[in-house]
């Protein structure tokens, strides 16, 4: 028997799992759940609420604002004559209104 002077059986074996194994954890590192990617996209997705929370926010503010100046302790007439009339439909005698 003559023995050839290529790499045996074992070692193409051993190289085949090493390589499928690099190119898996590879694979998983940058796809996976817990990849590159999956955490650009959660960053992407945190700047995004954050915006809508600072939206959110000013919202909040306006309407605590308005609360507060149709509220007892204070009372704004000129918001008030603005709820009615947009409310209850209200004019003055001396008003013109335009369709």
């Amino acid at each position: 028997m003559t023995r050839s002077n290529g790499p045996s059986i074992g070692a193409i074996c051993f190289f085949a799992a090493a390589f499928a194994l690099s190119a898996y954890f590879t694979f998983a590192a940058v796809q996976g759940d817990f990849g590159i990617f999956r955490r650009v996209e959660i960053a992407a997705e945190a700047e995004a609420l954050s915006r809508d929370l600072a939206n959110l926010q000013l919202e909040i503010n306006s309407m605590e604002n308005l609360t507060r100046r149709l509220s007892d302790d204070y009372l704004d007439l000129d918001l008030l004559d603005e709820q009615a009339r947009s409310v209850l439909g209200v004019l003055r005698a001396d008003e013109i209104v335009i369709r």
